[in-house]
């Protein structure tokens, strides 16, 4: 395998580094390149669909290993729901293969483009997290090659330390080269949805904790701008008998989301139409239009993709953000602080002039991996624009946020903060969680061969 030398860019396009890409096909070439890293003085990091918002999956300097070309579905039983799949493969590949035969996978991201093994290395939530946890609760088994050459295989029972380790931890103890997982059952490929507007954040994050035992899913749209008008929407399984088209709905022709708006206008081009609208005014706009149209409750179905993947209905729609791109700032809170730490966060970014366009809420619960982000409590995300202009202030304003969210007992997600500092990760993981990650990382890469952009920040 020849290496070429590339800049690779995060999801956000706010950072970008020069590396060496190399795309391997099977364990073994993982291995040579781990080889070859030694043997030159390089560091190695994996990469799968590359939509981390931060530097997860960036190595200046270093490898890239593209795992996208070890893609394919190994097996597949639709009598038990047990899918192996390659590391590289797609939700997208994931859920076309397996809902018409009445299945779902238990655990999504906004987005079908991830692949399995970079959901599993961030150890990806969706809207039901509260419910079903993270994804790595539905993992059943996995192989992996460490940078010694060792193959191994882990479970929740073999290997448990290194199971619950590299689930959440970002590709830094080993590379994955099959992962398998269980499935859900659907008996529609329709969810029954219920949307209802919120008027503050109180009242959103009161829907949030009373909405999500009744229902499957549930996730809040927050007005940041504002700071507090909102919607919640809530979804849940149809039950055996309640679509009377099943059949069709679960055909993945069903499910596809439409690539042009009224059947016209190709959404591929619709980003260069939003990016007048990407500044406070526009985006005070467009929030105030949504909140109006949200004020009507209202119940309807909607297929899994369309309720699922939002993040998928206008492709490239990170680049409406210009050329300085976005980052998202994702911080997870308990219960009983969530409140006031918010709008504490909220009223200082709407003071300093650097408001979040937009702002995603959702209830958690706590999970037993070693890096976890989760808490009992909510989360919320929130996307800011970068200009030349702001970068500085935006930086010291997400390590103004950093310190209001670790007093108020939270944690945060390497999936997305892009400016969190390795003293802020020591604070909520622990001295004794740090310690004991080192000591697995020293006996899994002995020679520090794994390394990315985000583990010298927040390890180094």
């Amino acid at each position: 395998m020849n290496p070429s030398f590339t800049t690779l860019e995060n999801f956000g396009h706010s950072l970008r580094a020069q590396s060496y890409l190399v795309q391997p096909r099977s364990a073994d070439e993982i291995y040579e390149t781990f080889q070859r890293a030694k043997k030159e003085g390089l560091t190695v990091t994996a990469r799968g669909a590359g939509r981390s918002y931060n530097d997860a999956a960036m190595n200046g300097g270093g490898i890239v290993l593209d795992l996208s070309g070890m893609n394919n579905i190994l097996e597949w039983d639709p009598a038990t729901g047990q899918v192996r799949c390659e590391p590289g493969a797609t939700l997208r590949q994931l859920w076309q293969r397996v809902l018409p035969d009445g299945w779902w996978p238990p655990v999504v991201s906004g987005t079908m483009t991830t692949t399995l093994g970079g959901c599993l290395s961030a150890n990806i939530h969706g809207k039901n997290n509260f419910r079903m946890g993270v994804i790595g609760e539905h993992v059943t088994e996995f192989t992996a090659v460490l940078p010694t050459g060792a193959e191994i295989t882990c479970t929740p029972k073999k290997n448990a330390d290194l199971f619950y380790a590299m689930i959440g931890g970002y590709g830094m103890l080993g590379v994955f080269t099959s992962v398998s997982l269980q499935m859900k059952r659907m008996h529609s490929g329709l969810l029954e949805v219920h949307a209802w507007p919120t008027r503050t954040l109180a009242e959103q994050l009161q829907g949030l904790e009373d909405g999500a035992p009744k229902h499957d899913y549930i996730v809040g749209w927050l007005d940041c701008i504002t700071v507090g008008h909102g919607q919640i929407h809530a979804a849940n399984y149809l039950h055996e008998g309640d679509d009377p088209d099943a059949q069709k709905t679960m055909q993945v022709a069903y499910q596809t989301l439409p690539d042009r708006i009224f059947g016209i206008f190709p959404k591929s081009l619709l980003h260069y139409f939003m990016r007048p609208f990407s500044n406070t005014l526009g985006w005070g706009a467009v929030n105030l239009a949504k909140y109006v149209a949200s004020l009507r409750r209202h119940t309807f179905r909607q297929s899994h993709a369309a309720f699922h993947f939002l993040l998928d209905y206008v492709p490239n729609w990170e680049l409406a953000y210009g050329r300085g791109g976005l980052i998202q700032y994702q911080s997870f809170l308990p219960r009983e602080t969530a409140l006031q730490a918010w709008t504490e966060i909220l009223t200082l970014a709407k003071k300093r002039g650097l408001p979040s366009y937009l702002g995603v809420t959702k209830r958690h619960r706590p999970d037993k991996f070693l890096l976890t982000h989760a808490v009992d409590g909510f989360s919320l995300a929130m996307d800011f624009k970068i200009t030349d202009g702001n970068r500085a202030r935006l930086y010291q304003l997400t390590q103004d946020f950093d310190r209001i969210v670790l007093a108020a007992g939270g944690r945060f997600y390497f999936a997305k903060n892009s400016e969190t500092t390795a003293e802020t990760a020591r604070a909520f993981y622990g001295e004794e969680t740090v310690e004991k990650f080192r000591k697995l990382k020293k006996r899994c890469d002995p020679n520090g061969l794994l390394e990315s952009d985000l583990y010298r920040r927040i390890f180094g």
